[in-house]
């Protein structure tokens, strides 16, 4: 018997819209903690079906700051995950959020 994994579509192509900017431009080494904040969304197989794991982490100390697991990709979803990270620290300065502009973020601008 060979088992075969499931698929699922996770990345739908579209033209991003103009007011979405790339004000990280690469940086990917903040100088200071709570400078930089990327999120992701990925999915994993579990035997009740899928499951959707988002993260935030601090690209100061590469460190997941805050998680949580859903049945969904909504965008609120996204929101109560970096609203939790928010909650773990003490944020005094502006800070960059990036992301992959994922469909969750389209939606929301669009």
């Amino acid at each position: 018997m060979q088992w075969i994994k499931p698929w699922i579509a996770t990345t739908r192509t579209c033209n991003f819209s103009s007011a979405l900017h790339n004000i990280l431009a690469q940086r990917f080494n903040p100088d200071r903690p709570d400078d930089v904040w990327c999120t992701d969304i990925t999915y994993i197989w579990t035997q009740e079906g899928f499951v959707y794991l988002i993260s935030v982490m601090d690209l100061f100390a590469r460190k997941i700051i805050a998680w949580t697991l859903s049945k969904t990709m909504k965008v609120s979803c996204v929101v109560k995950t970096i609203e939790k990270a928010k909650s773990h620290r003490t944020v005094t300065k502006p800070l960059i959020i990036h992301s992959d502009r994922g469909c969750q973020v389209r939606q929301e601008v669009a």
